[in-house]
């Protein structure tokens, strides 16, 4: 397998690289503690055509492919995980599921996203449905030329600052699986109301909250898909959305030996740098290998991708891989700087909270094992 970048996936993974340092690094410590919303970075991220690896031109992207967008995401993650999320919603998830599914009246939605024209969500997770996706409560009944949307979603990244979310909703309540429907949701429609999430471990400058839907009137030609038939749609916007998660926690963990690496280079004890001690190298070595296990098979997930393979086991791999990596190498990262390590001056502190996310949203890491291990049972279809 030749795991190469070839010339133009090296210029899009280059052009974020000096984005990031030129527009984040100088700011990313103070608007993290202050929590800012970074609204003008993800449209300057849109001007620059970071999030349109994955669509032709004709829906506003590059049509590099899937690698592209991979690498792109891991530079822009590596300075700055809460900007992480912006992959999905205007890269993958939201609009590559209307590209792919919509109606050509649909598609109007892509563009706009693809650019950061306009902030997309993904409605799934619910109070008491996270895991269980299938468990939805929000029901969507029909009304003449409308569907009458009830229920609430929760946990939604920028659901208080989107323009348009892509909704899940029973159409037919008393089934399961196939009794789910896809809807866009505009911000102004009638009987949507958001409200935010204000405390959070990590992702300070990510906006989550609940999307609440009271008698939400949405027009009938907002449907997604076929009636009833969601569900093997969404699963495959999540296998989509588990390469950018993938990809955003390798960059953590990157920024993770970034740290560890420079700080055991510096500080000093009983006379000696730290990085001459073997305990600290052993972990510097641990950081090493994990990052690369996890961007190799980031990257495989990605060509699976790209060559139009079956890609849900290779993102769940990838994604468990790369998340518990992420997690791995911050605790690794916060043990070398000591004390320090706990301190806000230090970017191992905010690696620390931010890494753990990757191991919850997109589906935990054991629903990954889960996955992986049906798949090589064969209780389950390789898809």
């Amino acid at each position: 397998m030749d795991f190469d970048l070839n010339h133009e996936q090296r210029q899009a993974m280059e052009t974020a690289r000096r984005f990031a340092e030129r527009e984040i690094e100088p700011v990313v410590d103070q608007w993290d503690r202050e929590g800012r919303y970074p609204r003008e970075m993800v449209a300057k991220m849109g001007e620059q055509g970071l999030f349109g690896s994955a669509f032709p031109p004709e829906a506003g992207g590059s049509g590099l492919g899937f690698a592209a967008h991979a690498v792109v995401c891991e530079q822009i993650s590596r300075a700055w995980s809460s900007l992480r999320s912006f992959f999905n919603s205007q890269a993958v998830t939201v609009p590559l599921t209307i590209w792919n599914h919509g109606t050509d009246m649909q598609k109007k939605y892509v563009a706009p996203l693809v650019r950061a024209e306009s902030i997309g969500a993904i409605g799934i997770t619910e109070p008491d449905a996270g895991s269980d996706v299938a468990g939805i409560k929000t029901v969507a009944r029909r009304q003449g030329d409308r569907f009458v949307l009830n229920g609430r979603k929760t946990w939604i990244s920028h659901a208080p600052v989107c323009d348009v979310a892509m909704v899940l909703a029973k159409t037919d309540p008393d089934k399961r699986h196939e009794g789910i429907s896809i809807f866009i949701v505009e911000r102004s429609d009638r009987g949507l109301s958001t409200q935010p999430i204000e405390h959070k471990l990590g992702h300070l400058a990510d906006p989550i909250g609940d999307l609440v839907f009271e008698d939400c009137q949405i027009p009938a030609d907002r449907l997604v898909g076929p009636l009833n038939g969601g569900f093997p749609v969404i699963m495959e916007a999540l296998d989509h959305g588990r390469l950018s998660v993938a990809a955003g926690a390798v960059g953590v963990a990157q920024a993770c030996l970034d740290c560890a690496t420079a700080y055991a280079t510096e500080r000093t004890q009983f006379g000696r740098l730290i990085g001459k001690f073997q305990m600290v190298q052993k972990m510097i070595a641990d950081m090493a290998c994990a990052v690369e296990a996890a961007r190799l098979m980031t990257l495989q997930c990605a060509f699976d991708k790209d060559r139009g393979r079956p890609s849900a086991v290779s993102s769940a791999k990838a994604k468990l891989t790369a998340s518990e990596a992420a997690v791995r190498c911050a605790g690794w990262a916060m043990e070398i700087h000591g004390g320090y390590g706990y301190s806000g001056e230090y970017r191992a502190e905010r690696l620390f909270r931010d890494a753990k996310m990757y191991q919850i949203g997109e589906g935990t890491s054991n629903i990954q094992r889960i996955i992986i291990a049906n798949a090589e049972l064969g209780f389950k279809k390789r898809r």
